[in-house]
């Protein structure tokens, strides 16, 4: 039968593994953040990696990802988008492992983390001092790093690490972060205003100074 051949020939093929890795980025003490776990399994542990682990057979890759977060990190419901595909040969000492790379943007206000199943911990890391990391996934976070920076150049995905109401102030100081550059004040708020994806809220009160405007990204802003 015609199924039967498929199953030998798929037999005649070694059969890689799939993991998933995620970058998880947010903002806190006026720095971008990625979210890393210490592995409590060998290979590479008690060294510092991307969230992630390996695909069930019964699940799809998304299903992995969001299980894999949550169960290293506690964190869950977090919106994920897929990055890319990693699989250069001996890319992992386990054997041959094909991982598929995802990116995720929170806002950490309240916001708990937690380490589980295979993580002895789960830590908040500056971009900008970041420990040795096991596996590949250095170079995984340097092409999340390009790829977020590009992202915030022509999509809304950079609003979602703010509060649902922001200053344009606040919005200057996350571009300034991710971009790890100085924008010219006026020009900035000039261009955001032209595109008319903002909100007027409210105005801020309760300030001895000049109560600033807060703004929220509209409804179906692609």
């Amino acid at each position: 039968p015609l199924c039967i051949c498929y199953i030998m020939e798929l037999k005649n093929y070694p059969q890689p593994s799939v993991t998933v890795d995620l970058n998880v980025f947010t903002i806190k003490d006026d720095k971008l953040n990625v979210l890393l776990i210490k592995r409590n399994n060998e290979p590479f542990k008690d060294k510092w990696a991307l969230p992630g682990g390996f695909v069930r057979i019964d699940e799809t890759i998304v299903d992995a990802a969001k299980r894999e977060l949550n169960e290293e990190t506690g964190l869950k419901g977090v919106y994920l988008e897929q990055l890319y595909t990693f699989g250069e040969i001996e890319r992992d000492p386990r054997g041959r492992v094909i991982t598929i790379a995802y990116i995720a943007l929170i806002n950490s206000d309240n916001i708990s983390i937690k380490s589980g199943t295979d993580a002895k911990e789960v830590q908040w890391f500056s971009i900008k001092d970041l420990p040795e990391l096991a596996f590949d996934h250095k170079k995984i976070l340097q092409y999340a790093m390009k790829r977020l920076r590009w992202k915030f150049e022509y999509t809304a995905i950079g609003f979602s690490m703010l509060s649902k109401k922001f200053t344009l102030g606040d919005l200057l100081k996350l571009y300034e972060i991710v971009f790890d550059k100085r924008f010219d004040k006026r020009n900035f708020i000039k261009k955001i205003k032209f595109l008319k994806i903002l909100k007027y809220e409210e105005t801020k009160k309760e300030v001895s100074y000049r109560p600033p405007q807060l703004y929220s990204l509209k409804k179906n802003i692609p």
